[in-house]
This record gives structure tokens, C-alpha cells and sequence, in this order.
């Protein structure tokens, strides 16, 4: 009898382990993923950055895969189906960057690791707030240490950014080698510290700043200068295209398809960039004949690079224009979105610390939930910073663009996995950025010619970058090919140009994504439109595109399809 009963207990336990749902593998699995922590955060506040560290998260995420690859994918609800799509997309890009060693070229024209405290830099609203910040003020010699090693190696692989990219790259170090820590960019928190804290504590927490500046902010940033002006810089790769690099070839294709989401060659977003810029030179053209200027298209670019009609006198008026747009368009939210996030966003200037490399504009989600996003304006170098794009950039960076799609993807509560709320997919982000330049157009945002003009050279802008990131890597164009492809192009200013060329030079395949997501995103539209013809509601294919957060492009054109077939 006890025989028996042993082996009904044994076949029911069993039995229950067998039965477990796919969704309910799904879970767990997407419960073992959140749970890793990979490394003591307390002992690492800025990150661990090694190649162990690398390597440990590559075999992880191959692990994962292979449990993942058993669910039947058939058998879930769409939420779960995206949520397992999204984490083998996740997962694979960990195994891809250990495979092709990415993480010993921690660099770009206009970041790096050491730009990348920067981000660190943010008002202190609580007592733990003060505290984690001081914390990994005192662990930036260790982030730099690990970065030291990571680029060393690099340079014995021939993993490196191109010599030429690093032209007045000296800006983004010597801004923070000053005399005194009350001079440092990383000081500024401290000088409006939360009204909760005591007399005493403000005492004690000033006293611990000032010492960690000077003790581990300032000393590290002379060694990053000598770092790289010594070592790195002189032993760079002279090469451009990062085909010609290791792996380089099968790289880009895999930048590529990590971008865009999609299995594209280069050879076919180079001539879908080739027909963009096309068509919208002669959107541009027409434009140049409703204003009567005397002249051809280039000529028409010139002046609008060179009279100063088009160019505020100070980084405040810059501001101020920002600001006025970006509330234009939040009064016009309403008719075009059924969800609009809770978190606000502010305006504010680039730091002055990375301004020079930094690129036009650039929206920063926030840190917590004391926090709001930010939507930054770079005011350095006033006469390459033309008011008439200022819309199309506001549109991107802030509403409808970025800070709206973020801020909702971040409210999507436990509706998603938390893994979900931290994904960011630069196809469907940067191509709902640049939908959302054209859709600035129909609420009526773009008051002038000029603007309007502003508006398609910013597309024209993500149309060149298609040509242009696959003509430097897998083409093998030089860097002034790519200039001069912008500067005849576009109505950037050539600062801008110049700027630009070096990001695409530093980060293969991301530029293409803008142009790529908008075209998936506007082609869905059109087929919504022209099927459900009287049904089409813009605020119900808005919600489609933005309710489930962050996808690929492919399950969004799933969606969309599915959304059409319900509405007819």
C-alpha cells in the first residue's frame, strides 16, 4: 500500500510539472531573467565592465534561449507572445556582443564611458538620492580602471573607432579637469540639496562632495586625458567602414538587423535612401518656388545657412522658442492620442560639458519617479542652430516623440514585464521620433515655409543617413564623400553635418533605424487609412501603435493587421 501511494504522489508531482502552461514557462523564465543581477550593484554602482563580466552574460542569455525556443508560441496570448519575442530579441544581442567583442569599443564622436557620468548628473530630491550619487562619485575610479583595460584590448584586436572621428575630442575630458571641485560639472547637485535634510547633513554631505570631486572626479579625468591623448588616439585604426574591421562583414549585417529589426541588406536601405532623398528633393523644391527665391535648391540651402533671420541671438531665446513650440503641441495632443502619460517633461539646455560633440537635440527619460524627462536643446554654437528645424526637432524629442511614447511605455504598470518598461528598439522609437515630425505637420505646428522646409530637411536628413552609414560601411566611401553627400542634400548647418558624419562613422547601422521605423510606421497608417476608408479613427491606430510599449517591427505590423481586421 505504501508502494502504491509513493508512486500516485510521485506521478502527481510529475504530472504537474509537465502540465505547466507555456505561459506559465514563459514566466518563470522571464522571472529568472529579471531576478539576475550579474554583479553586487552595491560593490559597482556605475557597472561592472569587464570581459568575465561579458562573457558571464553571453552564457546566461544562451541558456535562456534554449528554454525559450521549447515554448510553443502558438499557444499564448499577444502580450505574451511579444514579451517572448522581445526577450529572445534582448538575449540574443548579449550573446552577439560578447560574439563579436563590441564591448571593447566602449566610444563613440560624441559619448563614450567617460561621457557617460554625465547622465549621472541629476537634482537630488532625497537623502538616498544624495547618498547613491556620492557613491558612485567614489566609484568612478574603478569605472575607469575597467574601461582602461576593455580599450587596451581593443587596440591589440583592432577593435577601434577611426582616427578621424576624434577630431576635437579633447572637449569632452578637459571640461572637467578644473581647480576646484565647487568648478565641476558633477558639483552642480549640490548646490540645491533637498530642504528635508538638516543643517548637519547638508554640513556632512557638501564636506563628503567636495572631497570625492577632488579625491575622484577631477584626478580621473586627467587620466582619461592622458589615456587617450598618450595611448589610445595615436593607435586608433586609420580605416573607416567597420567592414573592414574583425568579423566586419557579418557585423554590420548584424547591426543592421539589431536596428532595424528587420533582415534588410545594405544594399537595399542604401536605395531605399536613394528614392527617399529623391522624392523629398523635389517636396524641397516645391517649396523653394512658393516662397519665389531667385535661385536653384542649393542656392536656397545657402541662404538659409547664412542670414541671420533664422538664428537666435542667445542660448535663452533658443530655450524659449523650444519651450513655446513644445506647448503648441500639447495643446494638440488630445485630438490625436486616447493615453497621454502622467510624467511631465521639461526644456533645458545640453550641458556645457558635452555640448561641443553633442549632437542638435536629445531627449533624456527620467532617472525615478521623482523625476521628470528632459528634452534638451543644444544652445552651443548659435549659428548653426537654425530656428526653422526647431519644430521638427521639439516634435521628435519631446511630444509627440520621445517623451510621449517613453513616459507611457514606463506607465504600462504590471500590464508588461518590468524587462519590457527598460527596452528601448531604436526602429520603433526613433521611427515613432520621426512619425511624429510628419505628424507635427497635420496639427498645424509648422507655421511658415521655412519651417515647413526645416521639417523636410530633418526627414531629408534621416533619408541621407540610410546612403550614407551603408556607403561608409559597406561601400567603402571616405568621410568627405559623406559630407559632401549632406552638404548637398540637406539644410543642416555643416557643423551639424560634420558632427553627424562622425556619430554614423562611430555607430554602425543606428542611424538607419529613424528612416526605416518611420516608413513601417507611415505604410501601416496608409493601410489602415485606404482599408478602413470613414472607420479610420487616428486616435484609435495611435493607441495600437503605442499601447503595448516598445515592440519590433514586425509584431507591430502584426498588430496593425489584426487592428484592421477587427475594425472593418
Amino acid at each position: 500500500m505504501k508502494s502504491n501511494l509513493s508512486v500516485i504522489i510521485i506521478f502527481i508531482v510529475c504530472n504537474s510539472l509537465w502540465s505547466q502552461t507555456p505561459s506559465q514557462s514563459l514566466d518563470s523564465i522571464i522571472q529568472t531573467y529579471q531576478d539576475y543581477k550579474g554583479y553586487d550593484r552595491e560593490a559597482y554602482p556605475l557597472g561592472l565592465y569587464t570581459e568575465d563580466y561579458y562573457k558571464q552574460e553571453a552564457e546566461f542569455s544562451e541558456d535562456l534561449l534554449k528554454k525559450l525556443a521549447k515554448i510553443d508560441a502558438d499557444q499564448l496570448k499577444e502580450t505574451d507572445y511579444i514579451s517572448l519575442e522581445l526577450l529572445k530579441f534582448k538575449l540574443q544581442e548579449s550573446v552577439d556582443r560578447y560574439e563579436f567583442k563590441s564591448y571593447l569599443n566602449p566610444l563613440l564622436s560624441d559619448s563614450g564611458f567617460h561621457l557617460s557620468l554625465s547622465y549621472q548628473v541629476r537634482d537630488l530630491n532625497t537623502y538616498d538620492q544624495v547618498k547613491s550619487y556620492l557613491n558612485k562619485l567614489n566609484a568612478i575610479p574603478a569605472y575607469v580602471d575597467q574601461h582602461f583595460v576593455l580599450l587596451r584590448e581593443g587596440l591589440k584586436e583592432g577593435i577601434t573607432q577611426p582616427r578621424v572621428i576624434f577630431e576635437g575630442y579633447e572637449s569632452t575630458y578637459n571640461s572637467q579637469i578644473v581647480e576646484t571641485p565647487e568648478e565641476s560639472f558633477f558639483y552642480e547637485p549640490f548646490e540645491n540639496l533637498p530642504s528635508t535634510l538638516s543643517q548637519t547633513q547638508k554640513d556632512s554631505v557638501i564636506k563628503a562632495a567636495k572631497t570625492a570631486i577632488k579625491t575622484n572626479v577631477i584626478p580621473q579625468f586627467k587620466r582619461v586625458k592622458t589615456f587617450f591623448e598618450t595611448e589610445y588616439l595615436p593607435n586608433t585604426k586609420t580605416t573607416l567602414g567597420v567592414s573592414k574591421g574583425p568579423q566586419g562583414k557579418a557585423y554590420y549585417q548584424n547591426r543592421l538587423n539589431y536596428y532595424t529589426t528587420l533582415n534588410l541588406t545594405a544594399e537595399e536601405i542604401h536605395n531605399i535612401g536613394l528614392e527617399e532623398v529623391n522624392r523629398i528633393n523635389t517636396e524641397m523644391k516645391a517649396i523653394v518656388d512658393e516662397v519665389k527665391f531667385d535661385g536653384n535648391l542649393e542656392e536656397f540651402i545657402q541662404f538659409l545657412r547664412t542670414d541671420e533671420q533664422f538664428y537666435a541671438k542667445t542660448g535663452e531665446e533658443l530655450l524659449k522658442e523650444a519651450r513655446d513650440i513644445a506647448k503648441r503641441i500639447d495643446a494638440k495632443l488630445p485630438a490625436y492620442f486616447k493615453t497621454l502619460p502622467r510624467r511631465p517633461y521639461g526644456v533645458a539646455k545640453v550641458p556645457d560639458a558635452i555640448a561641443p560633440k553633442y549632437t542638435t537635440g536629445r531627449y533624456i527619460g527620467a532617472s525615478d519617479d521623482t523625476q521628470p524627462g528632459y528634452y534638451w536643446v543644444n544652445t552651443y554654437n548659435l549659428p548653426n542652430r537654425p530656428l526653422y528645424i526647431l519644430p521638427s526637432l521639439t516634435a521628435h524629442e519631446a511630444v509627440p516623440g520621445h517623451h510621449l511614447q517613453n513616459a507611457l511605455n514606463a506607465e504600462l504598470g504590471d500590464s508588461i514585464p518590468k524587462f519590457r518598461k527598460n527596452t528601448y528598439l531604436s526602429a520603433y522609437g526613433e521611427g515613432w521620433g520621426l512619425y511624429s515630425e510628419f505628424l507635427a505637420d497635420e496639427m498645424g505646428i509648422y507655421t511658415t515655409p521655412y519651417e515647413k522646409f526645416g521639417k523636410l530637411t530633418y526627414e531629408q536628413w534621416r533619408a541621407c543617413r540610410l546612403v550614407i552609414d551603408t556607403g561608409i560601411h559597406a561601400m567603402g566611401w571616405t568621410r568627405e564623400q559623406a559630407v559632401d553627400y549632406f552638404t548637398k542634400n540637406t539644410a543642416l548647418s555643416l557643423h551639424n553635418i560634420n558632427t553627424e558624419v562622425d556619430r554614423y562613422i562611430s555607430w554602425p547601422g543606428q542611424a538607419v533605424s529613424y528612416k526605416i521605423g518611420e516608413i513601417k510606421i507611415r505604410e501601416l497608417r496608409k493601410k489602415a487609412e485606404e482599408t478602413l476608408g470613414k472607420k479610420f479613427d487616428i486616435r484609435d491606430f495611435h493607441e495600437i501603435i503605442l499601447e503595448q510599449g516598445v515592440v519590433t517591427l514586425p509584431i507591430l505590423e502584426q498588430r496593425v493587421n489584426a487592428f484592421i481586421e477587427r475594425s472593418k
